[in-house]
């Protein structure tokens, strides 16, 4: 069975969720809209207190090569306009919308049944995308439409549909390829018929065998569709690592996917794209995996933007007394919710709750020279040896260690037997190296 060739680790995958169906969340009384929710130049506001807007209203604009728009997940009137902390802490501009009922936009298509064919050619389909404000939707949220303009001398070979969702307990891509098979692969039709590639793969991992048979069953009638079979290893769902496992391909040191001829998308951004293409719904909800050990009731929520984290700790029986951190996303490259108030963004996948025995760190050892990080690290990496470096504040050794083509899994931390802060010095490294670069470049 395929999978990639250099280091990886292999967690419990804990997917606690698999069997929950997807159970609609409530829209609350008041959302609170973040302004900018991609990878790019942030959005404006192009709405003010007192406007009234729709289901699909757009409430942003952004007129920047690499930026996505923000649309309204509902209808109501505009309270306030105003910096909230992110999940992070960080103050970001948000939009406060006071919920009236629930009434959509005229021109979106509403109705449950699938649309096959695709009328629009590839011109008019990238700018569909860019129009409905679609991301990447597994976490790095890099707008969508730039991937489908791949530079002049770059072609594009493979589309890779990513279904492997390798971090644990997260099972929200799961159970949309047991729902939505058919409209994936239509979004993935759409996809390729805009990149002008005859192939697309999907990539699945063993450990979700009813996703498999389900789409490689649906897949039959998509001509240059095939579903593939991974073996389990973390972190599969990487770009570069999944292009290794499906077609051979590496991905140079500072390159890009497309410069082997590969796009890869998340399965969650072909449904968004089939919904804005074939329904004309911009992005505006999104299924989120609401889990961890001691939650009564793991459920898959969908769920509009905006909705408040403490929304979704309440309609799974709230959250256990014995709860250490609630995390955005997994327990690998998540990151912590600092506030419970923080809202439901484009690439929050999941609401992790673990509980403090598993939250706490360890007591930090010297390092043994053990090499497990070396081994684990799936670019090729020392992290051992960045750490240090970036704690001695030595960047240039830092940047020669290749810091920049981390891609910050955490494989290096999990499996560190001293339990040093590996990923945390190592991001460090990587924020203050970017930063050197972006200078040295602008000279």
């Amino acid at each position: 069975m395929k999978t990639f060739n250099i280091g990886g680790v292999h967690p419990h995958d804990n997917k606690l969720n698999t069997e929950a169906p997807v159970k609609e969340l409530p829209i609350p009384q008041q959302v609170c809209v973040m302004v900018s929710q991609h990878l790019g130049a942030p959005s404006q506001p192009i709405v003010k207190k007192g406007d009234k807007v729709k289901v699909g209203t757009v409430l942003t604009q952004n007129d920047a090569f690499l930026g996505a728009v923000v649309h309204s997940p509902v209808s109501g009137t505009v309270n306030k306009i105003a910096d909230i902390p992110d999940a992070s802490n960080y103050p970001k501009p948000a939009i406060f919308i006071d919920v009236e009922g629930d009434e959509w936009e005229e021109s979106i298509d509403r109705s449950p049944d699938i649309k096959r064919e695709i009328e629009l050619d590839a011109p008019a389909i990238i700018q569909k995308v860019k129009e409905m404000g679609i991301v990447g939707m597994g976490g790095a949220c890099f707008p969508t439409h730039v991937k489908l303009m791949p530079p002049k001398d770059a072609k594009a070979e493979f589309l890779l549909l990513n279904g492997v969702e390798c971090e644990p307990y997260l099972t929200c891509d799961y159970r949309l390829m047991l729902d939505h098979a058919e409209e994936i692969l239509i979004g993935a039709s759409i996809l390729m018929k805009a990149l002008g590639v005859p192939q697309a793969i999907v990539g699945i991992e063993a450990n979700k065998p009813k996703a498999i048979e389900h789409m490689s069953e649906v897949a039959k009638s998509f001509p240059g569709i095939s579903v593939q079979a991974l073996k389990m290893k973390y972190p599969q769902g990487a770009e570069k690592q999944l292009i290794k496992a499906l077609t051979g391909r590496a991905v140079p040191s500072g390159k890009l996917p497309i410069n082997v001829g590969c796009v890869v998308d998340n399965v969650a951004t072909c449904y968004a794209v089939y919904q804005a293409v074939q329904k004309n719904m911009p992005l505006i909800q999104r299924t989120v995996t609401v889990t961890g050990p001691s939650i009564k009731e793991p459920t898959n929520f969908l769920a509009r933007f905006g909705t408040p984290v403490s929304a979704f700790l309440e309609a799974v029986g709230g959250v256990p007394e014995d709860t250490g951190k609630v995390i955005s996303g997994g327990p690998m490259m998540g990151k912590s919710i600092m506030s419970a108030e923080a809202t439901s963004v484009k690439g929050m996948s999941g609401i992790l709750v673990l509980p403090e025995k598993q939250a706490h760190r360890n007591n930090i050892y010297p390092c043994i020279r053990c090499g497990k990080c070396v081994d684990a690290c799936p670019m090729g990496l020392e992290p051992y040896l960045i750490a240090s470096a970036t704690a001695a504040k030595d960047f240039d050794k830092t940047e020669k260690a290749r810091v920049m083509d981390c891609i910050e899994c955490g494989c290096c931390q999990f499996t560190c037997p001293s339990n040093r802060s590996l990923l945390d010095n190592v991001k460090l490294g990587k924020a203050t190296v970017g930063k050197i670069i972006r200078a040295r470049n602008a000279k």
